[in-house]
């Protein structure tokens, strides 16, 4: 059977609408998994239940983490925070870790993760690691913004076989202090890590860039998904 994927939703405030970017389904329906999409801000009586019928989670990217995650003081150049969806995922994030359920984290996940784990966050790129490298490009998002060195003796270095990778790009904030228990897979030309995993862990992996809008014309990204879905199957 085809392993069940319960995927974070995102949440516009000005729309009041929650939503979902089609390319988290496509990744891993064409990796052979179900996608389903999670109940924004679920409690943890309602994710224990839903947790009995799912194989592995993605997190998703969206708003800042809250900097109380990581004992910080907001910043002025902070995004905007979304306090019900970093609490429910929170608690989502400890119940998956309990049952070494596999977990793929992009961008706000990546970040996620780093927290829940002990680590710390660049509140806002610009002002807090100045760089020429463009970590947050203009639309259309499907093409190349940077390049990543990939740790070969890595999981990511041992799928993908090369150690460098082109990536598309579209975050101002990103992991500054790296959790101890988690290992980076790749870096970006400023030094910023961009994959990182958990090794105690089934399958814990996240990156920093968008693979979800990479499938078509990039295959590391496709290869991404499809070992997170083969870790289920395995």
């Amino acid at each position: 059977m085809k392993p069940i994927i319960g995927v974070l939703p995102l949440y516009d405030k000005e729309k009041e609408s929650i939503w979902m970017l089609p390319g988290y389904l496509d990744g891993i329906k064409n990796a052979g998994g179900i996608p389903i999409i999670l109940p924004y801000g679920a409690t943890k009586e309602e994710l224990e239940k839903l947790n009995k019928g799912i194989d592995g989670y993605l997190f998703t990217g969206g708003n800042d983490v809250n900097p109380e995650f990581y004992k910080a003081k907001r910043k002025h150049e902070c995004g905007p925070i979304d306090s019900l969806r970093d609490n429910s995922e929170k608690i989502l994030y400890q119940i998956a870790k309990r049952d070494d359920k596999p977990i793929l984290g992009i961008c706000r996940g990546i970040q996620l993760i780093n927290v829940l784990e002990g680590g710390s966050l660049y509140q806002d790129l610009p002002t807090d690691h100045p760089s020429k490298v463009i970590h947050h490009m203009e639309y259309p998002y499907d093409r190349k913004s940077h390049s990543v060195y990939v740790f070969s003796n890595s999981p990511l270095g041992e799928l993908i076989k090369t150690d460098s990778l082109e990536v598309n790009s579209l975050h101002h904030q990103a992991l500054r202090r790296i959790a101890s228990s988690l290992r980076s897979m790749a870096v970006s030309e400023d030094g910023l890590v961009e994959a990182i995993y958990h090794p105690k862990m089934k399958f814990m992996w996240a990156v920093q860039w968008h693979p979800e809008y990479m499938l078509e014309n990039e295959n590391a990204s496709k290869k991404i998904f499809k070992a997170f879905i083969d870790s289920i199957k395995e």
